[in-house]
Order: structure tokens, then sequence, then C-alpha cells
């Protein structure tokens, strides 16, 4: 199959270079020209735009930062052919950013409105995870759209789940980053308080990493350096996961929260921590940095 992949930026390059190396054809734009020649460079097919890596093709993968820049592609603007007026009859659309859920149905109703076939499928495992091929796709569409996108997503990916129908593998995202947005703060606050009390990272690593207090954000992100020697914080806290990424999440979440009226208060916070931390250093250091910030209010 024919494949466009549109967005190579951190996540998006290596994610189409697994796709070319695990056999498919692939053929890749970014409207950042140096995004382009660094996937020259790195020996993937480029057009000269979006639509010309489109036209014809079999399977669109969009890799986008908001939910316009999809809806734009896909319907084009100002009189230009959008994506969807230059695929394949029936072409099999798969939007892999992090968008809004009523932005991904919309995405959907577009699609299938043009005779083609749609997934929204964000992902989760940072730009280590693009490298390795070991992403999560959390995905929404029709069970036999899942089906048929399975090989492409497996080649980029460990473990691919499909979550229901359209918009979905969103609200999947949206609920998964707020988790691990309060959970990252309440492993900072723990780890500045055992300071305060003259316990040792790596003795408190040690007890919460095998007790209930075990999660993602202390085994394998955690904020201090030392006891996990491939976390942000033993190289400055550079991202990984940018501090700006997790407020545009938590922006969502938020929006979401505000449309189905659930009282989720923890969620809520950490949208308000993360926003101060975006505005500041922390728009361009990984989110667990958000550690420095609490030592830094702490009396």
């Amino acid at each position: 199959m024919k494949t466009a992949f549109l967005g190579l930026g951190h996540m998006g390059l290596p994610m189409a270079k697994n796709l070319a190396a695990a056999g498919h054809e692939v053929t890749g734009f970014d409207v950042i020209p140096a995004a382009v020649e660094t996937a020259r460079a790195a020996g993937l097919a480029v057009a000269e735009s979006g639509t010309d890596a489109a036209t014809g093709a079999d399977v669109v993968i969009t890799m986008f930062q908001t939910g316009a820049q999809v809806l734009d592609a896909y319907r084009g603007e100002g009189g230009a052919a959008g994506l969807l007026g230059v695929a394949a009859s029936g072409a099999l659309f798969i939007d892999c950013s992090t968008i809004a859920v009523d932005e991904a149905r919309a995405a959907h109703a577009l699609a299938e409105a043009a005779g083609h076939r749609s997934l929204d499928a964000p992902v989760s495992g940072g730009v280590v995870g693009a490298e390795n091929a070991t992403l999560a796709f959390m995905v929404g569409g029709s069970d036999e759209d899942f089906e048929a996108a399975r090989p492409l997503l497996e080649a980029m990916g460990r473990r691919v789940v499909h979550c229901g129908g359209a918009g979905l593998g969103q609200a999947a995202k949206v609920c998964n980053n707020m988790i691990l947005a309060v959970s990252q703060i309440a492993v900072a606050e723990a780890f500045v308080l055992g300071e305060r009390l003259g316990l040792s990272h790596q003795a408190l690593f040690d007890v919460a990493s095998n007790a209930s207090g075990q999660c993602w954000a202390l085994t394998t992100n955690c904020p201090v350096p030392g006891p996990v020697p491939t976390s942000p914080a033993n190289r400055d806290y550079q991202p990984g996961f940018a501090g700006a990424l997790m407020n545009k999440d938590l922006g969502l979440a938020e929006h979401a929260i505000s449309a189905t009226g659930v009282d989720a208060r923890m969620g809520m916070l950490a949208r308000a921590i993360y926003q101060d931390f975006a505005a500041g250093e922390g728009v361009s250091q990984d989110f667990s940095g958000i550690i420095n910030t609490i030592r830094a209010e702490s009396a």
C-alpha cells in the first residue's frame, strides 16, 4: 500500500522510518523545510507538499500538533485541495496526533463523507518509543478499519489497543495523561518531602518502587537523578515529554472535563500546576522537572 506520512517532527520521523524499514512504501512531508531535509538525509522519500504525498495514497497518516491543523489538512484551505480530495478512493486515514475528542470525531465525519475510512490513533511512549518502535497506540474507529491498520501500527509500536468507536482513542489518551500528570506531581512532592525529612533519594525509591507507591512516574520517569539512570533527571531534564506537551494534553483534559461535568479536582489542579510550569522554563524541560518548582515554592 502506498502510505503518506505527514508530520515529520521528533515523533513523526522515527515512526515513518520504522514503517519504511518494515517494508511499507512511505512518502513523507512536513511544513517545516528543515524537517523535510532531515527526513531526506535519513533516507525517507519526501514530497513537495502534503497533498503531493497523499495523492493516490491508500493510507494517510497524520502526526500534527493541533486538531485545527488536522481538520484544515483534511478539507483543504483557501480553495486548495485537501488530503481527503487527493487520496485513493476508500483510503484509510490514521490520525496519530493528540487532539480533542470532538475534533477527532469531526475528522472521522469528514473522512467518511468523502468516501474514506478513518481512525484516531494517538500514541504514548515519547521520542524513545517512536525511535525504538515501542509506542502504545490507543485506537478509535470501526473493527474492520482497526484490523486493516494493525500491521502498520505494529510496525511502529509494541502495544495496539482498540478502545472503541470514533474518538475513543483520544478519550483513552486524555484520561491516561491526566493520570500521568497527577502521579508525576505526587512523586515529585514525595521526594521533596523525603529530602526535608532527611531521607535519601535511593532509600525512598527502593521502598516506593516495591510498595503501593509504585508507578511509571517513579520507576521510569523518576524526577531525581540516580535511582533510574535513564530518566530525564539524569540529563538536566531534557525531554522526554516536555512540559509544554503535558500542558497541552491537560488542556484537552480540561475541555473534556468541562464538557462532561466530571468532578475531577485532582486533574484540574494538575492542569493549573503544569500551566504555570509551561509558562516558564518548563516549556522545554521534561515534565518531571516539576520537582524543581515544588522545591522552589516549598517554605
